[in-house]
């Protein structure tokens, strides 16, 4: 039951890209959060024009970094912005049942996850260890912090495109925050 989409994925990527420069000098989020959009949604349904997996990390807002309200981002988080079976479902229900047509992948400076991947000896205890493995599978010997947080979105973006490239109408892209500036760096 594939959705069409009401964008395309350049157009959701443009409104990404206008979203941030908005936000770069934003004191708050203009994206709409009122009543009425409220209302509508929970009458009309969702139908986000991007679906962003991006970390749990509380500095990573994607409805604020992308000057977006209700219903416009289908936002899946988890600490090291990492791919696995639940996101890879999170990922398919939005396009396929919304017609969502851009991944967008999204990695950020700073990142702890990747962080404790580097400083990891391999040996992360507790449930951590399957996201410290991950990342540690995604960034192999590198140890700049930066160069980590790219090699860590690329891994997650092929990981998106093996599993649903070729079944779904969908670009999967990837990106960087930089939680100091605000400014997101598409890796295009």
């Amino acid at each position: 039951m594939t959705a069409k989409a009401k964008i395309t994925a350049k157009e959701a990527l443009a409104k990404l890209k206008e979203g941030n420069k908005t936000y770069l000098s934003a004191k708050t989020n203009p994206g709409d959060i009122s009543p009425e959009i409220r209302e509508k949604t929970a009458k009309e349904g969702q139908f986000p024009y991007a679906i962003v997996v991006t970390c749990s990390d509380s500095r990573v807002v994607p409805e604020g970094i992308f000057s977006a309200g209700i219903g416009e981002l289908f936002v899946i988080r988890v600490a090291g912005f990492v791919i696995d079976k639940h996101q890879l479902g999170s990922i398919e229900y939005a396009a396929d049942h919304l017609g969502t047509p851009l991944v967008l992948v999204l990695g950020h400076t700073n990142c702890g996850a990747v962080g404790a991947a580097l400083a990891s000896d391999g040996h992360a205890e507790g449930y951590v260890a399957s996201i410290i493995g991950e990342i540690q599978k995604a960034i192999g010997k590198e140890k700049d912090p930066d160069k980590a947080v790219a090699l860590n979105v690329e891994h997650s973006k092929a990981a998106v495109e093996s599993a649903l490239g070729k079944t779904l109408p969908i670009t999967v892209i990837g990106a960087v925050y930089h939680i100091d500036s605000g400014k997101v760096e598409f890796m295009e």
